[in-house]
């Protein structure tokens, strides 16, 4: 259990691209960030051999883009 002061502001996100990781007993996991889509590709396939990895996508300005293509 956490104990101290609470954050005063709500995180943004940087642009780039992001995974994140979980152990696999844990509810909670961690935002990876990547430069590239290829970056973001490489790194989920070395985590994925030890943990839960999910592909979170591209962000801009702290949102995610989604894809205008997909029907």
């Amino acid at each position: 259990m956490r104990t101290g002061r609470p954050r005063e502001r709500a995180i943004t996100l940087r642009d780039g691209f992001y995974i994140e990781i979980y152990n696999s007993a844990d509810s909670k996991g961690l935002k990876l960030r990547s430069d590239t889509e290829a970056a973001m590709e490489i790194a989920a396939k070395q985590y994925s051999r030890f943990k839960k990895v999910v592909l979170l996508g591209e962000y801009k300005n702290g949102v995610r883009l989604v894809e205008q293509n997909a029907s």
